[in-house]
């Protein structure tokens, strides 16, 4: 009888055997989560460059505006007698008011004088207010008085917020003959916009009869500020008497 010779066949090729596949399965799906995480990422980033340059084109152009409103006021400011100084530092614009608005020692009281130069210088502000630029920027004007070092630190502190009290009354005050009378918008303007503050010695000038005065800081609303704040409900002084200082 002849032998029986059995061959067996090889059943697979070893790269088609089940572990080789189900590895290179395996790498071919990190590799395609890696590539989404990575298009997602960039995504994400390029979002937040876009809003990163975005803000700081807006807070560039608010800048810019902010300067120019200033030099418009400025401009208006130079045609009063005695001058005004109108000074910008980052975006807070400051005017001294200069002799008009200074004070004998130890006094709130504004001299006639003083008073009527106010009730003609304000006005201007409140123009500047009124422009494209200032209905979109400008938050609040704060009056503040200062003082000389003469007198202790508390009596001071009263007495530079009675100074700035002092100039928002004069512009209610009865005018004198041949004046301009202000407006009842612009009183209404004045109650809306305008806050005082005092700061006692803390601010001196090169002389103490230069420390004795009143400056304006007009404030302006930062980026999206002013949105969250109308957002807010605000109280109705449409009706509400000025009253008397």
């Amino acid at each position: 009888m002849f032998a029986k010779t059995i061959i067996r066949r090889s059943t697979r090729d070893e790269g088609e055997r089940p572990f080789w596949i189900s590895f290179a399965d395996l790498m071919t799906a990190c590799m395609t989560v890696f590539l989404i995480v990575m298009a997602v990422t960039l995504v994400a980033m390029r979002e937040d460059v876009d809003t990163y340059n975005n803000a700081a084109r807006l807070t560039r152009q608010r800048q810019a505006e902010i300067e120019k409103f200033a030099r418009q006021l400025r401009a208006s400011s130079e045609e009063v007698r005695p001058p005004v100084k109108v000074g910008i530092i980052k975006d807070t614009v400051r005017i001294d008011l200069g002799s008009a608005a200074n004070f004998v020692s130890g006094s709130a009281d504004l001299s006639v004088g003083g008073s009527k130069f106010l009730r003609g210088y304000f006005p201007k502000v409140l123009e500047a207010a009124k422009t494209d630029l200032g209905k979109k920027w400008l938050k609040r004007v704060v009056v503040e008085g200062f003082t000389d070092t003469d007198g202790s630190y508390l009596f001071n502190l009263d007495l530079s917020l009675q100074r700035s009290r002092k100039v928002v009354c004069a512009m209610f005050a009865p005018v004198l003959p041949g004046e301009r009378a202000m407006t009842h918008l612009e009183l209404g303007q004045i109650r809306d916009l305008f806050l005082v503050g005092g700061y006692s010695f803390n601010s001196m000038q090169s002389s103490k009869a230069k420390s004795r005065r009143v400056e304006l800081k007009l404030e302006f609303w930062q980026l999206g500020e002013r949105e969250q704040v109308e957002k807010q409900p605000k109280p109705d002084l449409s009706g509400k008497e000025f009253g008397k200082c």
